[in-house]
């Protein structure tokens, strides 16, 4: 059997408790994911900056350099919500996003992630036809700002419409941009979401993979989620050979244990 073509990338998120306790920083992530996972490659969580000036960055690009270690992405929260009913919330949301292009591409990362609302209190309630539309206009705005410093925008399953496939696939069809693409995550579906069907859904899109876990048994195989499953529907059904980043979230096991464990999971199933 041929081994499966694709990078193995680990989401600094999956570390957030250790952050958020000041047990480590983000720059000390580099040299982890260098020196204890023997990895190349670490997405970006804007909300663990220590701060985001330009001396920050310029250090931080430093200490990648020195250990090796590429930025490919990333992911931004808080920012706003960029299908917003309000056109002023919108355009409050475009420009806070700015500021992280212009970072991503000091950093090297090839693309941002974003995250898609547009609804607050009762979904129901929203024309779906209008978010499609205004979000269209903003999204593709952003592109455009993408474009002109090489750094593409990606949209997660991350919370409200993102996380409704339909959705999603008609938002990236509106777009219609290279430029413009999903990074599907294991995770983050509502209950009884069917979650291969999500994903496949996603695929044809696709910039990044977010290998989202939770929990490993004995076997070390995820107690939640068919990985095996979900690389036939990335890697197999549809070609992708970018990252798949490791973003460890479980309660039971320790962060650095933890990520290890989908690290140690993906390169089998790579083999």
């Amino acid at each position: 059997m041929t081994a499966r073509n694709f990078e193995i990338s680990v989401a600094a998120w999956s570390f957030h408790r250790e952050i958020f306790s000041n047990r480590l920083t983000l720059i000390d992530t580099v040299a982890l994911v260098r020196e204890e996972l023997d990895l190349g490659a670490l997405e970006l969580v804007n909300t663990l900056f220590e701060v985001p000036t330009a001396r920050y960055v310029d250090k931080f690009a430093a200490r990648a350099e020195e250990q090796r270690v590429t930025l490919p992405l990333l992911m931004c929260d808080g920012e706003g919500d960029l299908g917003a009913a309000d056109l002023d919330e919108r355009a409050l949301a475009l420009r806070n996003h700015q500021k992280w292009i212009w970072i991503a591409a000091d950093l090297g990362c090839g693309a941002i992630r974003v995250n898609w609302k547009g609804w607050k209190g009762d979904e129901e309630s929203v024309p779906i036809d209008d978010l499609i539309e205004r979000s269209r206009a903003t999204f593709s705005e952003l592109v455009q700002l993408g474009m002109e410093h090489h750094v593409d925008i990606l949209v997660e399953n991350h919370g409200g419409p993102s996380s409704d496939p339909d959705l999603l696939v008609r938002l990236m069809e509106a777009v219609d941009s290279p430029h413009f693409g999903t990074l599907p995550d294991f995770g983050n579906f509502p209950e009884g979401t069917d979650i291969y069907a999500a994903v496949d859904a996603m695929m044809p899109w696709a910039g990044a993979v977010s290998a989202k876990c939770y929990d490993f048994g004995s076997n070390g195989e995820e107690t939640s989620i068919d990985f095996e499953r979900m690389l036939e529907i990335c890697i197999d059904q549809h070609g992708y050979t970018g990252f798949i980043g490791v973003e460890f979230e479980g309660d039971r096991l320790p962060e650095r244990e933890g990520t290890r464990a989908c690290r140690d999971l993906l390169t089998r199933l790579r083999e």
